[in-house]
């Protein structure tokens, strides 16, 4: 995803360590749904994991668009989507 020793968790200013590891999982439930499923991994930093469980609904006639935040990217209207 992009991440190295400089880099925020997430637009909050999460910080992690070098042994942080960032599951991503996706699953279509059906035609017009997906799961979005991010489990966090450090245990230098936190107590235990953490899972982010967040659902989409897929439009018709639309694309699915890959991105990634680039380093000292600040635009967080960008990073929400907005």
């Amino acid at each position: 995803m992009g991440f190295n020793d400089k880099s925020a968790l997430d637009a909050m200013g999460h910080f992690h360590s070098e042994s942080m590891r960032l599951t991503e999982r996706i699953h279509r439930t059906d035609f017009g749904h997906m799961e979005f499923q991010i489990t966090v991994d450090d245990p230098k930093t936190y107590t235990k994991p953490v899972t982010i469980h967040v659902n989409y609904r897929l439009l018709p006639d639309t694309e699915l668009i890959e991105s990634f935040c680039t380093e000292g990217e600040k635009d967080l209207d960008h990073m929400r989507g907005q």
